[in-house]
């Protein structure tokens, strides 16, 4: 039974491939969906040129009073919600995405600014907001246009087509023998009414309903054109945004990173120092009155100052190891991977030094998955080894760190992956976490090379 079934639907498959496109096209629902759109277009132009010219019209006359300002940025927000039933419509019908622009409101909120004249301002000072008004004026001639041509040839070539159905209505209901083609004044009529002109009739009908659904396509892509052009983000536009939110990832992060640099010292370093200054002071006091314990006391400061350092290397080299600095990415990551409590194979294969921005990141990134590994290995995780692979794709580095362990990981809201992703997100960077329950573990991270 499930055989016949798959036959069935390969039979059906093979049989739609084996028609053709042009013979396909008529019935096909992009034909229709879009001929639906250029139908809808016309209403839709009408209302948003109305209101565009009439409201744009208003707010300039009313300039020379202050009401001309309020006055223009409600055109303009008007313009802006009509934008979006016209984003809706083309997403439905003629299934382009384009991008929901930059909100007004964001741009508030960056200038720190708030209230009905900061929110004027920002429309009246934004791009989308002017192009979306420009949309409303410029779309409407295109749409009489396309509407006229697409319901024309569309209407035409069906009732031609089917010409042969319908023609004996005319010499039953009127004095015609059939359609009237032209009538120059003098008695002179010619009817298209015989067998032969019928059927030729119905044959142009043919070719009109096969061309029909290409133009309405062509049609169709001039709209394309104007909605993701005036009605969404602009490159430009698009790419601040991106910028600003990378800015603000970059400054957290480096609140962050100075916050955690602060609390180690005060944890560690700094409490060891002060330890250490206590036990020098007391072993003053008791060198003369008791040698031998203050020579006990001063040997176990010389301890603490060595843990001490040591702390302030291991936080130094969390920050920029100096053998990242002098030796490059390789080196730096095989001391990284001689500090992990598994095995850890690596392969670097770089043809030079990345931008050191860039080449810090890395290690960054490649430090904290190992601390990961050490942290989740044994019990949790059960990696036994892992391995870490950098190589160069053209002007992107790669990064792969991958374990035996059991899986699982993610960068859902809150884990250390999702603020590292965030990391090289502000960089352009990105990070892929393939790990399945049962293992293993793959993190891919992608960095550009220059910065």
């Amino acid at each position: 039974m499930a055989s016949g079934s798959s036959d069935y639907g390969y039979g059906s498959e093979a049989r739609s491939r084996a028609v053709p496109a042009a013979l396909r096209a008529p019935f096909d629902g992009r034909t229709w969906r879009e001929f639906l759109y250029l139908l809808l277009s016309l209403p839709m132009a009408v209302l948003t040129f109305v209101y565009a010219v009439a409201m744009l019209s208003l707010g300039v006359g009313l300039l020379i009073t202050f009401l001309g300002v309020p006055v223009l940025g409600a055109a303009l927000a008007g313009c802006r919600g009509l934008g979006v039933v016209e984003r809706a419509r083309a997403r439905a019908l003629l299934r382009v995405r384009v991008a929901e622009p930059e909100p007004v409101g964001s741009r508030r909120r960056r200038s720190g600014k708030s209230g009905l004249i900061a929110w004027v301002g920002a429309l009246l000072k934004s791009g989308t907001s002017w192009r979306h008004a420009l949309y409303a004026i410029v779309h409407f001639p295109w749409a009489v246009f396309a509407f006229v041509v697409a319901l024309t040839f569309w209407v035409y070539g069906w009732a031609t087509l089917t010409y042969p159905l319908w023609h004996w209505v005319i010499p039953r209901y009127t004095d015609a023998p059939g359609i009237q083609l032209f009538d120059d004044g003098k008695d002179r009529s010619f009817y298209i009414d015989t067998p032969f002109e019928v059927a030729a009739t119905s044959a142009i009908g043919v070719l009109i309903v096969l061309a029909a659904p290409w133009l309405i396509r062509g049609l169709a892509s001039v709209d394309r054109l104007l909605v993701s052009a005036l009605l969404g983000p602009s490159r430009l536009e698009t790419r601040v945004w991106e910028l600003e939110s990378d800015r603000g990832t970059v400054v957290d992060t480096a609140a962050a990173d100075l916050r955690r640099i602060e609390r180690d010292l005060h944890d560690g370093a700094q409490a060891r120092l002060v330890a250490l200054a206590m036990d020098l002071g007391l072993a003053k006091e008791k060198l003369l009155e008791d040698p031998d314990a203050a020579a006990r006391m001063v040997d176990e400061a010389h301890g603490e100052v060595k843990l001490a350092l040591q702390e302030l290397r291991d936080l130094a080299r969390g920050i920029h190891p100096a053998i990242l600095t002098d030796r490059g990415l390789g080196p730096a990551l095989s001391a990284l991977a001689a500090r992990c409590t598994v095995p850890v194979t690596v392969v670097v294969d770089l043809p030079a030094r990345p931008a050191p921005a860039i080449e810090g990141i890395a290690y960054f990134t490649v430090s904290e998955l190992l601390q990961n590994i050490s942290k989740h290995s044994g019990a949790h995780s059960g990696a036994h080894r892992a391995a870490v692979d950098v190589w160069r794709s053209e002007d992107r580095m790669m990064l792969q760190v991958t374990d035996d362990g059991q899986g699982g990981a993610g960068t859902g809201q809150g884990s250390g992956l999702a603020g590292l992703a965030e990391r090289l997100d502000a960089v352009d960077g990105l990070l892929v976490v393939v790990s399945p329950p049962g293992g293993p573990t793959t993190v891919t991270a992608e960095l550009p090379w220059w910065g």
